[in-house]
């Protein structure tokens, strides 16, 4: 702005130097004259040589009357603070000072007063330029400052804490609270979206006999809102005007502002904020499109979080309940699940595995591997690898059973075709012997042939029974006929002639006098005894005492057979009861069989009601233990 020197005279001021639009000055008077602070300029002297219309308005004297001449706007007393300010700046820099003027009525006023220096082009001193701000509007604007600094710090804490909540009905019934208390409404709530119908499904200070309560859509705000295409709006008066739902429960209704939610792009609610009391303007209508907006976004993270939790726990109830053990690696290969079946086929609970690597070696993906566990347990093991996070899911099975019965019959087949040769062989090598030196034989040696083929068809013959009742042990009910008999007669019938059967063997029985009858098959407890006088035998061949011993215990008889031999080891006291399996862990073939002798005992036996097992003795060897129904007593019939 150039203005005339200081020196001149200031007749040539006037009314001239007002700064309306159209006077000489151009686009610089006009932005002067059109500023809505006064705006004062003073030469050296401290004469007006500038004074706009807002400064007209403010001070209360104009242009005409101001220009050329010192105003009296400074009271005598701040005299020496505005002559400071002056020095001030005409040494660089501006001041901004709050003080106070007075106006043409004689009255002070608070005023704040921008002052900076008037120059030249040549950068030489003119003047003074000072802009004037009602402190009063200054206040109003930092408090509306400071409202709206304070409202977007509440509206973040607002956003945190809706956020914090995970279950979907809680995060709506904070969006509703927190939009009375940002807004300063009187009540509000959350409608949600449901094909044509609207739901009020959270509300603040509003009955609570309306949640749930439903609307038409089309003929709702939110249907407006949708039409129009916006995502927030304000309806006053008559308009203000959802349904019978909401507003007739609010008396003195006067307002409505109204916000979309929109989830995953798609409309999914919206919220109300209902003014009684209270007015509602731009700032209320700009926090409400806020919420709204992150309202959108709690709501979806919520919804997320509730489809995960629900996800996850169908995953852990299956994974829980599978009778596969199942266990989940990291991409380092440690074991980061481990289900309860996967504890109870391996013995290692989860909080030993987990952290570590499994305890068994793994196939590679999409293979399958059979191991043995240090237990005996055999499993087998699949792997399958998460490509997105790099984890392996390993899915194991025991197939002990499985691969015991493959064992078995493998063993059953290699057993049944030796003790089958050796007999076979030995018939048909005397046989031929005959057939082709019968004359050239005597009649011992014809004899004795003879003899021996009698003796080798009989073991084939007892080896068939063994395989036909064993098939047939199997079966529910075994055809037996039950009667009471003498099982001390069956005993020593039993044990006559055993102690001309080896050299190496001492028969021992014990029997008391007044051993009660019992109840049962006579020819299967024969079967049964002969076997286990068999098994004593056959699995004691160093020799050594072989002990028969009953007594009465309870409402059952207990008969029990006792040899030195080899023993039982514990892991296989059960499982000599099965079909197809030895006792000897070592060298199966060392005594023959084909592992159906006590399979066929038991089955026997509980079929008559009692029941058969093995023990260890003391001093070494194996006591088997038989237990049948005294005769004449409850359950001693079956």
């Amino acid at each position: 702005m150039k203005v005339p020197r200081s020196g001149r005279s200031r007749r040539h001021y006037g009314c001239v130097l007002d700064y309306r639009a159209g006077s000489d000055g151009g686009i610089g008077r006009a932005v002067v004259a059109a500023a809505p602070n006064a705006i004062v300029a003073i030469d050296e002297e401290e004469s007006v040589i500038a004074w706009n219309p807002a400064a007209e308005r403010l001070f209360g004297w104009s242009a005409c009357e101001m220009i050329g001449r010192r105003a009296p706007v400074v009271p005598e007393e701040l005299r020496a603070e505005h002559n400071a300010v002056l020095e001030k700046v005409r040494t660089g820099g501006q001041v901004s000072l709050r003080t106070k003027r007075f106006r043409r009525d004689g009255s002070l006023f608070d005023v704040r007063v921008d002052t900076g220096v008037l120059c030249s082009d040549t950068g030489e001193l003119l003047g003074y330029v000072s802009v004037y701000h009602l402190a009063q509007d200054d206040e109003t604007a930092n408090d509306r400052h400071a409202r709206r600094t304070q409202l977007v710090r509440r509206l973040t804490d607002v956003v945190a804490d809706i956020n914090a909540a995970r279950e979907l009905p809680d995060v709506l019934d904070r969006i509703a609270a927190s939009l009375a208390e940002l807004t300063g409404a009187d009540a509000g709530g959350f409608v949600l979206i449901e094909g044509d119908r609207l739901r009020l499904v959270a509300r603040h200070k509003l009955p609570e006999t309306l949640r749930n309560s439903t609307a038409d859509l089309r003929t709702s705000l939110v249907g407006k809102l949708l039409r129009e295409g916006r995502t927030v709006m304000l309806e006053t008066g008559d308009r203000a005007r959802l349904d019978e739902l909401i507003w007739s429960q609010l008396p003195g209704l006067h307002t409505i502002a109204l916000g979309l939610a929109v989830v995953g792009g798609r409309p999914y609610g919206a919220l109300y904020a209902l003014f009684a009391k209270r007015k509602a303007g731009h700032l209320e209508l700009e926090l409400l499109e806020l919420l709204a907006g992150h309202a959108g976004i709690a709501v979806g993270n919520a919804t997320a979080y509730q489809e995960a939790v629900r996800q996850r726990a169908h995953e852990r109830a299956v994974f829980d309940a599978s009778a596969d053990g199942i266990a989940v690696l990291d991409e380092t290969g440690r074991v980061t699940q481990w289900n309860p079946a996967a504890t109870e086929l391996t013995g290692f609970h989860a909080a030993e595995v987990i952290g570590g690597p499994p305890p068994f070696r793994l196939p590679g993906p999409g293979d399958k591997l059979t191991i043995q566990l240090p237990s005996g347990t055999w499993l087998d093991v699949l792997c399958a690898e998460i490509v997105e996070t790099g984890e392996m899911v390993v899915d194991f099975r025991d197939v002990t059973r499985a691969k015991e019965l493959e064992e078995a019959k493998d063993l059953f087949l290699a057993t049944t075709s030796h003790e089958l040769r050796t007999p076979i062989t030995v018939v048909r090598g005397f046989a031929s012997t005959l057939d082709t030196r019968w004359d050239s034989m005597t009649d011992a040696e014809r004899r004795s042939a003879v003899h021996t083929i009698a003796e080798r068809a009989r073991s084939l013959g007892q080896l068939m029974d063994h395989l036909l009742l064993g098939s047939r042990a199997g079966a529910p009910e075994l055809p037996l006929r039950i009667e009471d008999f003498d099982l001390a007669e069956l005993v020593r019938a039993a044990t006559m002639g055993l102690p001309v059967l080896s050299d190496l063997h001492r028969i021992e029985v014990c029997l008391p006098d007044d051993l009660p009858p019992v109840s049962g098959d006579v020819l299967a407890t024969d079967i049964l005894l002969g076997q286990l006088l068999e098994n004593a035998f056959k699995y004691s061949p160093d020799g050594g005492l072989i002990r028969v011993e009953a007594w009465a215990d309870g409402d059952r008889v207990v008969l029990v057979v006792d040899d030195e031999g080899v023993g039982i080891s514990p892991a296989s006291r059960e499982r000599v009861f099965e079909r197809f399996v030895q006792g000897d862990s070592g060298d199966r073939r060392r005594f023959g069989g084909v592992g159906l002798g006590l399979y066929i005992v038991r089955s026997l036996a509980r079929a008559q009601g009692g029941d058969v097992s093995a023990h260890p003795r003391p001093t070494g060897g194996t006591r088997m233990r038989l237990a049948l129904p005294i005769a004449d007593t409850p359950g001693a019939h079956t």
